[in-house]
Formats: C-alpha cells, structure tokens, sequence
C-alpha cells in the first residue's frame, strides 16, 4: 500500500515519520515545505497538493488545524476531489466537528473514495513513540483495510459509524481540559494549605483524583514550561467545537463554560503559543505560588522513537 499524509505539524509529523518505518512507501505534502526535511531525508516523496497525492496512493492520511483546513484539503483548487478517488482511502486524524465532516465527506463517497475518522488522544510522545490511542469510525470494510496504517501509528480503537471518532475525541477532550483547569485550583489550594506540591502528586496518583493529566501533565506545572507541544490556541480550538456539540445535543455545558473561559483567560495573559497547562498558571499567580519542583521532568517532545535511540 502506498500511503499520502497531509500535515506535517507537531503531531502529524511525528505519526508520519512512524509510517515510513514501518515500510510503506509514502508521500508527504505540508504547506510548509520544510516541514517535511526529515521524512524526505527517512525516504518520503514530496508531492504538491493534495490532488497530485491522491493520483499516486492508495491511502491518504491528514492530520490539520481544523474543520476549514479540512475543506481546502479536500474542496480546494488542488485539494482531493481534483484526483482520482475511486477507491482510495482517506484516514482523517483532526480534531473535527462529527456534523461538519460527514456533510463534508459525502462528495468523496460519491466519487469512490472510502473515509474512516481515526482522531487521536495522547500527547506529541505517544506520536514520537508511535502508540497514539486513536478513535477510528467507519464502514467495517474500510477500517480494517486501513488498520495497517492506522496500526503503525498507534492503537485502533473502533467506535462504530463514521464521524463517531470525531465525538469520542471531543468528549474525551471535554474531560481532558476541565480536569486541566480543575488539576490547577486543587494543586495551589493544596500547598497553600501546607501540603507541597511533589507530595500531593504522589499521594493523588491511583486514587479516586487520578487521570491522564494527573499522570502525564502535571510534571509539565512542575518543570514550569506548561507544555508548549499543545499551545492554547489549540485548546480553545477544541474548546470550542466541544461547545459547538454540546449545542447540538442540547446538553448542559456549565463545567465545560467554566473550563473554556478559564483557558480563554489563560490564553488572554500568556499568548495563543503558551503550552496548555497554563490554564494552572493563572490561578498559580493569583495566589501567589509557584508550582515549581526539582526533578528530572522529561519534556514530552524530547522523547525518542525506539529506532532512533
């Protein structure tokens, strides 16, 4: 199989290179053309646009910012309706809104081609590492022909119909960020209480408190560089199309309204770049603490591939 993957940021980046080592020959297109130094050097083939992909692959992968980048790359001047579709997959990893993109996949049907929404959860490590959870949906057939590639970036985890993978990412994102902003609150009322910050974390982990942010985070609170792998603007991204489905629902959203103007805030002191976990900053320089602790925290983007080690 030969495999296309548009979207060569922090993440894609990384899941791209994974497809390379694991043997299939692959095209690469950003629009950024630097972007794509590395998987050139690994042994990628540069292509123009999305349409002169398709016309040499049997997969397409993107991962991109959002529900308009998504468009050009399919509805664009050179974007993949402009090629040949007829039976060529399309596995889409972006966080994306489930109503937007299966109105948005029906011309790509139509024309042959085979979509599976394979969002992903985790952080820039499990890319690096190459073992993303990733919440796939689609036709039965269509995933299992694309497990292969899918499988080479990380763990399928089927949710059913497609566009179900781009709901299951956005509730997982919706508890994701309130525990983000609550982690912040519970940490600085605790050591204002006399209970020190690299104590706390020891004793909450495994307990009733304990998650993946607990987990994975809060080491990046620690460090004092708060994760600039996933910028706020990429939270309030998400933020808001979790919002746009809540609407659509008609479910209550008060904690999810908290959550959003608590990173709103964040992004306001700090800049849209400022990593995700300065959600924490903000209640940390109210009170007048710092969160700081001694340690050999390892940044997630300085992990490295096995292969590469």
């Amino acid at each position: 199989m030969k495999v296309g993957f548009i979207g060569l940021g922090t993440m894609g980046g990384n899941a791209a290179k994974n497809i390379i080592r694991a043997g299939f020959e692959t095209y690469v297109f950003d629009l950024r053309p630097e972007a794509a130094t590395d998987h050139i050097a690994m042994g990628a083939k540069w292509v123009d646009s999305p349409r002169d992909m398709i016309g040499q692959v049997d997969c397409v992968v993107s991962m991109v910012f959002g529900p308009p980048h998504l468009d050009a790359v399919l509805n664009g001047p050179e974007g993949l309706l402009k090629g040949d579709c007829q039976g060529k997959l399309w596995i889409d990893m972006t966080t994306s809104s489930p109503r937007f993109m299966r109105e948005l996949v029906k011309p790509f049907v139509a024309a042959g081609g085979r979509p599976v929404d394979a969002p992903v959860t985790g952080s820039v490590d499990a890319a690096i590492r190459g073992d993303m959870p990733m919440f796939v949906g689609g036709e039965d057939a269509d995933v299992e022909a694309a497990r292969p590639v899918i499988e080479a970036m990380g763990e399928l985890r089927k949710v059913g119909k497609y566009g179900n993978g781009y709901v299951a990412k956005l509730v997982n994102n919706q508890l994701w960020k309130v525990h983000a902003a609550a982690i912040g609150e519970a940490m600085v009322c605790a050591k204002k209480a006399g209970l020190e910050p690299d104590v706390w974390w020891e004793v909450m982990k495994g307990g009733a408190a304990d998650s993946f942010v607990m987990q994975h985070d809060v080491p990046s609170i620690f460090a004092g560089h708060y994760d600039p792998s996933f910028p706020i603007k990429l939270c309030l991204k998400d933020l808001g199309l979790i919002k746009e489905l809540l609407e659509e629902t008609g479910t209550r959203s008060e904690m999810l309204d908290a959550c959003y103007a608590r990173f709103r805030e964040a992004g306001d002191r700090y800049g849209a770049e400022a990593g995700e976990m300065t959600v924490c900053k903000v209640v940390e320089d109210d009170a007048g603490v710092e969160l700081r602790v001694s340690g050999d925290w390892v940044a997630p983007w300085e992990v490295i591939h096995q292969a590469a080690e």
